[in-house]
């Protein structure tokens, strides 16, 4: 390469630099790291596991473990993220949505274990090296399942650069390829579905309530917390079921959990954004969030007694819907939700869709986290 272009490239790399730098400053309306893990609970999560808490330090091991295990796994970006419905080919299905989910957790538990690892720089490393090859190369998304697939096996991608938000060994232009990717590829394809009826929608809003977050958009965040509130009951009926998962045959008590999955964990991206609180403070007739998830967790205790189809399938408290149940414990105080993980503790969710993936280490709750 001859000098001109060297230097070209590099004039070029420092204007890049210098536009990022300028439109974070200009645009920030949140506070980073924040949306799904805001510095309050990682700092609560930290002196637990300084201390050697319980269940906080099992937890704490087991992400490091998984982190560890990255830094031996390949990436598997793709130019064109194409998800052929199930039904039409399922085994492309299958291998293209594994291999953005395993990325996307592999980037989220080292992004979190930069944080609880005394901010260890290889753990941070290690987590773009899986944003960067996506950032890089994928540039859409296709047929029939592409877009809901993206949705739900991404957030670990958007969860992880939130979390690295302030890191310094960042490359400022890798750093922009990602923001670029968020906006043209996965907030594209959250807003593609996040108007539909059933639990397409959820994970359409999850994935753009965290998009909004991290780009600092709080005119999009508004616009999620609206379409959540819009149609909430319509999905949660009086007595709890969720007509629009419940209809699913055999898999409706699983359904029920796709879509309060990402219903919960847009709320709580919501509440520490806005501090809106459509957990306890939004309900109507008797229809609730809690009531919803009380449906689920009692008919997948007594899959005998569901309703809408014989001998449906059932969750477990080491899978789903054990680590919903585990993340909202503490939202709502429940001792059965309680009861029903803690023997299983700690409970960690690597595969297929990331909206309650560390439940155990990472807790969530209402009000200000504790200091130490």
């Amino acid at each position: 390469m001859g000098i001109i272009a060297v230097v070209t490239l590099c004039l070029l790399q420092c204007l890049l630099s210098l536009i990022f730098a300028g439109d974070q400053a200009v645009t920030k309306a949140y506070s980073h790291p924040g949306g799904m893990h805001p510095q309050q609970q990682i700092n609560f999560v930290r002196s637990k596991v300084a201390q050697k808490e319980q269940p906080y330090y099992n937890a704490y091991l087991q992400m490091i473990s998984s982190a560890d295990a990255a830094f031996n796994h390949t990436t598997h970006e793709l130019a064109d993220f194409s998800i052929p419905g199930y039904y039409v080919n399922a085994t492309m299905h299958a291998q293209n949505s594994a291999g953005l989910q395993k990325d996307s957790f592999d980037a989220y538990a080292c992004a979190l274990a930069y944080h609880l690892s005394g901010f260890q720089a290889k753990y941070a490393d290690q987590s773009l090296r899986f944003l960067r090859a996506w950032a890089h190369v994928n540039t859409k998304y296709s047929e029939y399942d592409g877009s809901l697939v993206m949705s739900y096996s991404g957030p670990g991608m958007i969860i992880a650069g939130e979390l690295l938000y302030n890191y310094n060994g960042w490359n400022p232009v890798d750093k922009q390829k990602y923001f670029q990717w968020i906006r043209n590829v996965y907030l594209k394809a959250s807003n593609e579905i996040r108007k539909r009826t059933n639990n397409w929608a959820d994970w359409g809003r999850l994935g753009s309530i965290l998009s909004a977050y991290i780009l600092d958009d709080p005119i999009e965040v508004a616009e999620n917390i609206r379409l959540i509130k819009s149609d909430l009951f319509h999905k949660i009926a009086q007595d709890g079921h969720m007509p629009e998962e419940t209809k699913r045959e055999a898999n409706g008590i699983w359904y029920t959990y796709f879509s309060l999955a990402p219903i919960t964990a847009a709320c709580w991206v919501a509440y520490r954004a806005t501090n809106e609180n459509l957990f306890t403070n939004f309900t109507q007739g008797n229809a609730s969030l809690k009531l919803a998830i009380d449906y689920l967790h009692f008919y997948n205790m007594n899959p005998n007694k569901w309703p809408w189809f014989p001998n449906p399938n059932k969750g477990s408290p080491t899978s789903w819907p054990g680590n919903l149940l585990e993340a909202m414990a503490p939202i709502y105080n429940a001792d059965s939700y309680v009861d029903y993980v803690k023997a299983v503790r700690p409970i960690i969710y690597r595969t297929h869709h990331f909206a309650w993936t560390f439940p155990t280490l990472m807790r969530v709750q209402l009000g200000d986290y504790p200091t130490q």
